[in-house]
């Protein structure tokens, strides 16, 4: 069992000098066969395992008396996995979002795997490590590269069973962070023919793992994929030879801020529906590469309008339908419903039975409409308002419009009959 001396909140530990260090639970992730090795199929097997960065920096305006003390296990054990991690170069981005998550009931997910560079065995030494990180509720998540450091080798040295990897004398896989890539948006809604940035960072070691760098964003939509942008580039590269593959029409990336930030983000201008789904962003520098996946909706709000505009003439002779245009919204999901609010009333009455929609409608640029129809009672009296209300995923308050039900008309024929009168007596007047 791993002695993991904790007091308060379970994430964060005093180190001193402004410094902490972050304890974190997780699992590692590794792939398994199904059906007793008989070839049925591959598994992944999750074994609990736990994460602490060293040395993570504090904020000025942070209280360190909030922070307790990690204590490693005072006999190590060849059983536990247990893998420390210094970060001090490179800084992992928002890793503060880790300081108070488990004290503020916020899940953190935490996944590590054995990673094998391509072109280097897995017995290789050193060994490297994938570790996966995001947080509830928080808009960041980053994967990084782990190196395990060099451990001077003894009669007394522990090897951990599982991993087959030497342990230091408190019995820690000790590990470096060597390479990550981040992004600061989980998922993105953006309006259709606007334009959207996904974000996408990456770092490496101050001294390099490599100056050549590759990104690639792809796209992964109901099971099917396309390459978006891919560029290629130096980090030493001041003459902004950059090599740029765009594939989809008015996407790119600076390959500047490339070079200059870390920035591998990606923006796409004038969206359509076919640009909604997964994107995922690959950086790759040497032997080491990395993703960090993004959800990207596209979003169009409906269009409500009536059939009758400010009123609604109630006529004897016939049954009315008023209609209720719902067009030119995405996604599909959508409710409409019709209401009425009398005069005397202070509660508004909903209509069902009378109530037909039409099929829903797509258009050519991927938005749909829908009609809904109302059959309005012959009950209705004159003053009541009638509404139509939609609802959608891209409105924050739902839609409505309405009418007001008018008196009808006299009919016309009394009209006529009675012009005629009118206009009988005058020239009979006249003519006298």
């Amino acid at each position: 069992m791993i002695e993991v001396m904790l007091f308060g909140c379970l994430l964060t530990c005093v180190s001193g000098d402004g410094l902490a260090d972050v304890v974190l639970s997780c699992s590692l992730v590794e792939e398994g066969v199904g059906l007793g090795g008989m070839g049925g199929g591959s598994l992944f097997t999750r074994t609990p395992a736990t994460l602490v960065f060293r040395d993570v920096a504090v904020s000025p305006d942070e209280s360190l008396e909030t922070l307790t003390p990690f204590v490693p296990p005072s006999i190590p054990d060849p059983d536990a996995i247990l893998l420390e991690a210094k970060v001090s170069s490179p800084a992992i981005p928002n890793i503060d979002e880790l300081l108070h998550a488990d004290c503020n009931e916020q899940e953190v997910m935490c996944e590590i795997s054995r990673y094998s560079p391509p072109g280097l065995k897995e017995s290789s030494d050193p060994a490297y490590f994938m570790v996966s990180l995001g947080v509830e509720g928080v808009e960041f998540s980053t994967a990084l590269i782990l190196q395990t450091l060099k451990v001077e080798k003894d009669q007394s040295t522990l090897i951990q069973n599982k991993l087959g990897l030497p342990l230091s004398l408190s019995g820690t896989l000790l590990t470096e962070v060597i390479f990550l890539v981040f992004s600061h948006t989980k998922s993105v809604s953006a309006p259709l023919r606007g334009d959207v940035l996904l974000n996408c960072g990456f770092k490496q070691q101050e001294t390099p793992l490599a100056q050549e760098v590759g990104i690639e964003w792809r796209l992964q939509h109901r099971g099917k994929g396309r390459r978006v942008i891919e560029i290629k580039t130096r980090l030493d590269d001041s003459e902004g030879s950059a090599v740029v593959l765009a594939e989809r029409g008015g996407s790119s990336v600076d390959a500047a801020q490339v070079v200059g930030e870390g920035n591998a983000s990606v923006t796409l201008s004038k969206l359509k529906v076919s640009d909604e789904g997964t994107y995922i962003c690959t950086v790759s520098i040497g032997l080491f590469h990395a993703q960090q996946v993004i959800q990207l909706h596209v979003i169009q709000p409906p269009h409500v309008s009536l059939s009758e505009e400010k009123k609604l003439v109630l006529k004897t002779t016939s049954p009315q339908t008023l209609t209720c245009h719902c067009t030119q919204y995405y996604p599909l999901d959508v409710q409409m419903e019709w209401s009425s609010l009398a005069p005397a009333d202070t509660e508004p009455t909903v209509f069902s039975d009378q109530v037909s929609l039409s099929s829903h409608r797509q258009h050519g640029d991927g938005t749909y409409s829908l009609s809904s129809h109302l059959t309005v009672p012959s009950s209705v009296s004159p003053g009541t308002t009638i509404t139509c209300t939609v609802s959608h995923p891209t409105l924050d308050i739902p839609l409505s419009v309405s009418v007001v039900v008018e008196s009808p008309e006299p009919d016309s024929y009394w009209w006529v009959l009675g012009f005629l009168i009118i206009t009988g007596i005058f020239f009979y007047q006249v003519m006298r």
